[in-house]
């Protein structure tokens, strides 16, 4: 599918200055002078992340593997799939590997990539990977010690029933399993396996 050819000169702005406003262990939030395409100049404030890999693990039986975590901005147990961030230097693939395995015990035969996403576009630059792994092997979970997490699993129409309940908020989740379940034919149909293994 080729990529739709639009003109953004009129829509770009240009950085000016850019400054440091916080430098965490995970976020950077910076605020950068631009000017707007009017030539008039404003301030911007946006995290830096370094972006994170998503994964979809399909069981055998078709079920999903999820996790319950505690996210604590929302102080609140939230539905998701495993996901994790990239260490400097990693490869998208070789992150949703490594996070499967430490946050589940699993490692998958085969890997295939669902597209990516940007969750919050507005203030931060995040980018986050969706893989959907099959042919999974259980070996052993490798939690952060302190990594908090309970693995359930779902059926495809449990899942799909659970965020229509709005019971799973979690917008990657929500967006993996959109790509996994209403394009997943048509992405499998197009796109190849990346890679074997894991």
């Amino acid at each position: 599918m080729e990529k739709t050819a639009f003109d953004d000169s009129a829509l770009r702005e240009t950085t000016v200055d850019s400054a440091a406003v916080f430098d965490g262990v995970l976020l950077h939030v910076r605020r950068d002078t631009v000017l707007l395409p009017n030539g008039r100049a404003t301030a911007r404030e946006y995290v830096r992340h370094p972006g994170a890999a998503l994964i979809v693990p399909v069981l055998d039986d078709g079920c999903l593997l999820l996790e319950r975590q505690f996210r604590y901005p929302n102080r609140t147990v939230f539905i998701e799939f495993p996901a994790g961030k990239l260490d400097p230097g990693e490869a998208p693939l070789v992150t949703a590997q490594r996070e499967l395995r430490e946050e589940t015990g699993y490692t998958a035969a085969r890997w295939r990539t669902l597209g990516k996403i940007h969750p919050l576009v507005a203030y931060s630059d995040e980018v986050i990977y969706l893989f959907a792994a099959e042919g999974l092997t259980l070996n052993e979970s490798r939690h952060d010690a302190d990594e908090f997490l309970e693995l359930i699993t779902m059926t495809p129409a449990e899942v799909a029933t659970t965020i229509e309940r709005g019971d799973i908020t979690d917008a990657k989740t929500v967006c993996a399993f959109s790509l996994w379940r209403g394009l997943g034919s048509e992405i499998r149909s197009q796109r190849s396996e990346v890679s074997k293994g894991g």
